[in-house]
């Protein structure tokens, strides 16, 4: 491959098979790929010194003329519950952010971007509210990931789950999303149904994604129960109004028998009332499903206000009758804008200015 004649070459680019010709390039016995593979993805290895049993001399070529990935560090941030937030720079100066977060019974789960910046321009999103940068690579998708096993596994923990749910519309960089959603089945241990990737609503993106044979969870960024409320929150509804959604979550579900799941961003007086719950319940009927219902977490660039928490629990109690079953979201690392729908607003203008 044209990859490993770079004299700076990435490693977390390279196959296990490209790995194998890189050693027999440098005269090295097959094996060593497999022990170089295994320091970086079984391991956690941050630097090729952690790499015992690979010889001095080849530790230091591989200090000389390849990295460890290409995401640069810029800053961090942790919250007063333990959430942790990364700002990195791309390789061609775009800004990207991913969470870290911890809950009480283990579960350890990362929250990574698709793209730098979005082109959805969903009003309530920080996001949204920069406009689109680019794509990213499979490899930089999978290394935000890779970065915080890293870290668990320096801790005695491992990650258990990975949303892509950060900056971007999973389904617009829909080829290298599913690429990068296979390696970390493969190159991170995580099974498929511990992996979820959300969307505004892109319905042949999400006929597509059936296809895929991939038993991952599936989750629809909704808000609204009709077209005029949804378009003038999420643009992209003028292009595929909630009746083209909703068909497309029914033929998501002949096809792979899988579970939805529905948020919800509540916002106070407008779609967190009890008619409002009615209607959803109506609107999901005969959908296999859940609803996450998440009090809107606050940006610059968006003046609602989050529900009450009495709100909250009669709009799950509404759900209820309608055996449409939901849950509310516990809010973390609000503090540090590491909430849905926060990243890229105050911290990254600050962290780039």
């Amino acid at each position: 491959m044209s990859t490993i004649e770079d004299d700076s070459i990435d490693l977390y680019s390279l196959t296990e098979a490209d790995l194998t010709d890189l050693m027999a390039r440098w005269n090295q016995p097959p094996f060593r790929a497999k022990q170089l593979g295994a320091w970086m993805y079984e391991h956690g290895a941050t630097e090729f010194s952690q790499m015992t049993n690979l010889p001095t001399a080849l530790r230091e070529r591989l200090s000389r003329q390849t990295r460890l990935g290409s995401l640069n560090n810029v800053t961090e941030q942790i919250s007063n519950d333990g959430t942790i937030k990364r700002l990195y720079r791309l390789t061609g100066g775009e800004m990207i952010e991913s969470v870290l977060m911890c809950y009480d019974d283990k579960r350890r789960t990362a929250c990574i971007s698709s793209q730098a910046g979005c082109a959805m321009g969903c009003t309530f999103c920080a996001t949204g509210q920069m406009g689109f940068k680019r794509h990213l690579t499979a490899t930089e998708i999978v290394e935000q990931a890779l970065r915080f096993s890293c870290l668990l596994k320096q801790r005695g923990e491992r990650l258990s789950n990975v949303v892509l749910m950060g900056m971007g519309e999973p389904f617009h960089n829909y080829d290298p999303v599913v690429q990068a959603i296979r390696r970390i089945m493969t190159q991170l241990g995580i099974g498929a149904r511990h992996i979820t990737v959300s969307t505004v609503g892109l319905a042949p993106k999400i006929r597509k994604f059936a296809q895929e044979g991939l038993q991952v969870k599936l989750a629809i960024s909704l808000h609204a129960t009709s077209d005029d409320v949804r378009r003038e929150m999420m643009p992209i509804n003028s292009r595929y109004p909630i009746s083209d959604l909703m068909d497309a979550c029914r033929d998501y579900q002949r096809v792979t028998h899988r579970r939805i799941t529905f948020e919800w961003a509540l916002i106070s007086g407008e779609n967190d009332t009890i008619e409002q719950a009615h209607r959803l319940g109506e609107l999901l009927h005969g959908i296999q499903c859940h609803v996450n219902l998440i009090p809107l977490n606050p940006t610059q660039g968006f003046t609602g206000r989050p529900t009450t928490t009495k709100q909250a629990r009669a709009f799950v109690d509404v759900l209820k009758k309608h055996n449409v079953p939901a849950t509310v979201r516990v809010r973390r690392g609000i503090d540090i804008d590491a909430g849905c729908g926060q990243l890229t607003s105050r911290f990254s203008t600050q962290a780039t200015s």
